[in-house]
């Protein structure tokens, strides 16, 4: 004897899912639309920060950088900071780790006993090389040293001004994009707060979210890498995300289709 196998709706001849969210309680629902609207404040200010202050401060150090001058006897006498000075330093420690959380340091000192460390992104072409008791030539520009050199090889350490504009570019962008994203997810859930989907965390949300990051940051690294210019990072990015979260839409099944 073959088993018989019913299918059960909930409601008047209604799917299963459509009984669950016709129980989806409106005031929850708003709530949360409400939640999200003022959480996307958040990120939306970040947004504002990035391209109001933090970049055009980025660019307006590094242009400063490039454009100052060795330091006059003069200027050595008044304590001015804005231009390059050079100092002979000795090598007291390196560090070159490598793996996971990995540092680039060197521990330098003077004949006066001062001491400091300065920071590296990376081994080489001149941390690498270093031993303790080698004697290095320091530049220093607004009481940062920006490069080591020895012998002819010379490395930017970590307080060196770098033309990376696109990845604040991309910061501010990804920043836009989130804030974005939840104003829509919650301004749905306060037009429709009965069927709001897709409009949801899982998956679309998910996915949609980590699209976005996926595409700021690419676009900006290959920006850097290339060389052009930081407004193209949104140029490219916003259409591209905004492409994206079109196509992975979820699009409503044939079978739901027919039996609306």
């Amino acid at each position: 004897m073959t088993p018989r196998v019913t299918a059960t709706t909930s409601g008047a001849g209604r799917p299963p899912s459509e009984g669950r969210a016709g129980r989806r309680s409106p005031g929850r629902t708003w709530f949360t639309g409400v939640l999200l609207i003022v959480l996307s404040l958040i990120p939306a200010a970040a947004c504002y920060v990035v391209f109001s202050w933090w970049l055009p401060s980025d660019s307006d150090r590094y242009r400063d950088y490039r454009a100052a001058e060795p330091c006059s006897s003069r200027a050595r006498e008044q304590a001015r900071t804005d231009c390059l000075s050079t100092w002979h330093l000795t090598v007291e420690e390196t560090v070159n780790g490598t793996g996971k959380g990995s540092s680039y340091k060197a521990t330098l000192t003077d004949q006066d006993s001062w001491r400091g460390t300065v920071s590296f992104g990376d081994p080489g072409p001149l941390l690498e090389r270093l031993e303790s008791g080698d004697q290095v030539t320091a530049t220093a520009w607004r009481r940062d040293i920006v490069v080591l050199s020895k012998d002819g090889v010379r490395q930017n350490t970590s307080e060196a001004p770098r033309d990376e504009l696109q990845m604040n570019a991309a910061v501010g962008v990804l920043a836009g994009l989130v804030a974005a994203q939840a104003l829509v997810f919650g301004a749905v859930r306060l037009v429709r707060p009965r069927d709001y989907e897709p409009y949801t965390w899982n998956p679309y949300g998910k996915r949609l979210l980590l699209t976005t990051i996926a595409v700021c940051f690419g676009v900006g690294l290959s920006a850097v890498w290339i060389g052009i210019p930081w407004w193209t990072v949104p140029a490219v990015a916003v259409p591209v995300a905004a492409c994206a979260a079109g196509l992975m839409r979820p699009r409503p099944s044939r079978s739901a289709e027919s039996g609306a």
